[in-house]
């Protein structure tokens, strides 16, 4: 059985969601506040996932997420915000979030996003021990560890999964669908399209000299986006 960690402060929203999570299979902690949060995340038990929601009495779920990432780079990690704004989209992915929800949200998409993550997860963890180099790129699976001309990039989980996605893809555009579809929900109807967008940027911010021309990250116009192998 899945064990989730539910960082809320929402009674109504907690109800709901308990009971959803739970008929599907699903156990469940609830944590009130950061505080608690943290009392949860230092004992022996092994969550599969992690629902924070942003704002609470004694902080942000940014907070505990930035903690949990500092010892724990795969756990998947969904923000529950009321603010859809870009602002906290970034902040999300800074602090190494995988994906987020904008209340009210319907439970059904609320359970595809965490199946759709605990599968990835779990291919993830899967995953032959190798080092895959790309021209000056280098990514090692093990240590989900990516160097750049001998340069290790810092990588919030969602970049490190859209970055592994396009080298594998090499010198081959990867549809915008596909990546929706392999990133997130298996049909990406629940992910706006922006989101992407956001993603891209940040990542291109991270390996282009010159992100306003970029080398190795291109966009292909109404297809998708396609790595570019580079010769060191």
């Amino acid at each position: 059985m899945n064990h989730i960690l539910l960082l809320e402060d929402d009674n109504s929203l907690i109800d709901g969601l308990q009971y959803t999570l739970e008929k599907n299979g699903f156990s469940l902690d609830i944590a009130k506040t950061i505080c608690q949060a943290r009392e949860f995340l230092s004992s022996d038990t092994a969550y599969a996932l992690l629902l924070l929601d942003v704002t609470l009495p004694d902080g942000t779920g940014f907070d505990i997420c930035t903690q949990v990432r500092q010892r724990d780079s795969r756990i998947p990690i969904i923000f529950l915000t009321a603010s859809d704004e870009e602002v906290h989209i970034i902040r999300g992915l800074d602090s190494g979030g995988d994906d987020y929800i904008t209340k009210p949200f319907k439970l059904g998409e609320l359970l595809s996003r965490i199946r759709a993550l605990l599968r990835r997860a779990s291919l993830s963890s899967q995953e032959e021990a190798s080092i895959f180099c790309c021209g000056d790129l280098s990514i090692d699976f093990i240590q989900s560890r990516v160097t750049l001309r001998n340069k290790v990039l810092e990588l919030t989980a969602a970049e490190y999964r859209l970055l592994s996605l396009l080298a594998r893809n090499a010198n081959q555009v990867v549809p915008r669908g596909r990546i929706l579809d392999e990133l997130w929900d298996s049909g990406g109807s629940f992910v706006d399209d922006n989101t992407l967008s956001v993603y891209i940027r940040r990542l291109r911010e991270k390996v282009e000299t010159d992100p306003s021309h970029p080398v190795h990250l291109s966009t292909v116009r109404g297809f998708g986006y396609q790595w570019n192998e580079v010769k060191p």
